[in-house]
């Protein structure tokens, strides 16, 4: 394995030389800089991650804050994760996951006080959030993948859940769906202040009442029987349900199977679509989901390229970014298999009855034949 010393003697430069092409901690002139880079490069020399960064004061080092319970990292959050992990690799940086939430403040104190940390990543982020203060006091820089109520001053990135409610409601609504409930996280997680669970209500409402019809929320645990008890709890609410809006990976094949218990055809009964949803993880289900497919691969790179940025530049910079979920029709959304009376305000639809929507069938094929 080739040595500091060994890209010194092809390069016919000294040690330090090569330190300092290595750290940046001293202006080197581009000729120099070049020779020492070919030497690297026919050397296949690797550079000691741990003396580069003792070289430059720093760990190299970055850590993505994300809580977590027993369900562990689903496909979608691994996305986030694996695209951080991607960008840090490609500039010469580890990343560290932590499972650091709200409730782990002396934790984070300890873990950013010890400087092992160049800067952090904040996921999971909450309109109030206890951990950017913390990060701020002790000094290390940080990005959000999420958005605190006022964000100002603050680098992030985030899905633009405006958009993409409104483009889900608006998909449900173009295929003639008026009943519309949106399952969310947790009554518990709303009133923790989780920013996705807050901002998606909201959006919802909007959107909703942008096409003059009434919103249906239900929040649900984030589990498959979660995903159960929200469909018996729309319905109760909502008989006339023609679609179900869904935020909550967890819940939706509990919403799913809940629909099949009730003899409820998807599409044909009930349309579903899945938002903030991974394609491994819409592609999963019987049948496959239509969904507004995350982007959280791009926003882990970025989030990453922003830190890194701020560390190298500490110019006070502020990166703010949101990209909305797209969508991806795939088998369980289309159009209600009966259109009931149009009531623009949401309440008072009806569904014909079953054995009525066969017997108009009925006389309509024999009025083909006899024509």
């Amino acid at each position: 394995m080739a040595t500091m010393q060994d890209v010194a003697r092809l390069a016919r430069v000294s040690v330090s030389t090569v330190s300092y092409v290595l750290t940046s901690a001293r202006p080197i002139s581009q000729a120099t800089r070049e020779k020492v880079l070919a030497a690297m490069a026919e050397l296949d020399y690797q550079p000691h991650a741990m003396a580069r960064g003792l070289a430059s004061r720093r760990s190299r080092i970055v850590g993505l804050l994300l809580p977590m319970d027993e369900r562990g990292l689903g496909a979608t959050e691994t996305a986030f994760v694996t695209g951080a992990a991607a960008a840090a690799s490609a500039a010469g940086y580890h990343l560290v996951l932590s499972p650091v939430g709200v409730d782990d403040l002396d934790e984070l104190r300890r873990l950013a006080s010890q400087r092992m940390l160049d800067g952090a990543l904040l996921m999971e982020v909450q309109l109030a959030d206890p951990r950017v203060a913390v990060l701020q006091e002790v000094g290390v820089p940080l990005v959000l993948i999420g958005r605190t109520e006022d964000p100002s001053g603050l680098s992030y990135v985030d899905i633009d859940f405006d958009r993409t409610v409104r483009d889900a409601v608006d998909h449900l609504v173009g295929l003639g769906h008026r009943r519309i409930a949106y399952v969310n996280h947790s009554t518990v997680a709303l009133a923790d202040g989780y920013g996705p669970a807050l901002r998606t209500r909201d959006a919802f409402a909007a959107a909703m009442a942008g096409h003059g019809l009434a919103p249906l929320m239900i929040p649900a645990e984030d589990s498959a029987a979660g995903g159960r008890t929200a469909v018996a709890a729309a319905f109760a609410q909502a008989p006339d349900l023609t679609a179900v809006l869904a935020m909550n990976e967890s819940a939706v094949f509990g919403i799913l199977g809940e629909l099949a218990g009730r003899g409820l055809a998807v599409p044909g009964d009930v349309s579903v679509v899945s938002m903030v949803t991974s394609p491994q993880v819409a592609e999963l289900a019987t049948p496959a989901l239509t969904a507004m497919t995350s982007p959280g691969s791009a926003l882990g790179r970025i989030a990453v390229e922003t830190l890194l940025r701020h560390l190298d530049a500490d110019n006070g910079e502020v990166h703010q970014q949101l990209l909305p979920c797209v969508l991806e029709v795939r088998g369980s959304s289309g159009p209600p298999r009966a259109a009931g009376v149009d009531d623009t305000a949401g309440a008072g639809t009806t569904r014909p009855e079953p054995a009525r929507t066969e017997e108009a069938a009925r006389r309509r094929a024999a009025t083909r034949r006899r024509a």
